[in-house]
């Protein structure tokens, strides 16, 4: 039996008790899959094609984002979850446009996820593709599948890292960086 989206979706309505007809439901079906192609528009992205590099002119201090707000789609429960991420790297021969860090996360949190991986993604993403000395990333995120069902704890949030290069090997960068973001 071949099913398009929206009737899978008023499959779903009609099973948590609503009627899909409804004037209010009568276009959410479309509305879903509409919003699925924004909130899954990852997938349609290569990470490694967002990395544009350019020769470094002898800097070599660490290069910091903060604060880059994304919403992603957990893979568990299909519910949001959102935060910031917060990007460093310590470049050798080449840098990137900065507009590439925030370009780079939304090609992961576009995705079904979890932090831990889009964490891990995004850091190994930078690493092989800049070939820097280091590459730190921090993900702050507030789950809804916490928040809004199960333990409900509206007020908890998840802290995921990863380190790689200087950050990992050298204890004073790991320092510099955490010292540098949001606590």
């Amino acid at each position: 039996m071949c099913q398009t989206t929206e009737d899978a979706i008023k499959k779903i309505l009609v099973h948590i008790g609503e009627d899909p007809e409804r004037e209010g439901l009568q276009e959410t079906p479309a509305r879903i899959v509409k919003s699925y192609e924004e909130l899954f528009s990852g997938y349609k992205t290569d990470p490694e094609s967002l990395i544009k590099t350019f020769e470094n002119e002898g800097y070599e201090e660490m290069i910091l984002v903060r604060n880059i707000d994304y919403v992603s789609m957990c893979e568990h429960h299909m519910m949001p979850f959102l935060g910031q991420v917060h990007i460093a790297y310590i470049p050798d021969k080449k840098i990137t446009g900065l507009s590439k860090l925030p370009r780079l996360v939304d090609c992961f949190a576009k995705r079904l996820q979890n932090q831990e991986r889009m964490t891990v993604q995004i850091a190994e993403t930078l690493f092989n593709e800049l070939k820097p000395k280091g590459v730190a990333v921090q993900i702050t995120g507030k789950h809804l599948c916490m928040c809004a069902r199960g333990v409900n704890k509206v007020n908890s949030d998840t802290v995921t890292s990863t380190f790689l290069g200087a950050f990992q090997d050298d204890p004073s960068q790991k320092s510099c960086f955490l010292s540098s973001i949001p606590a």
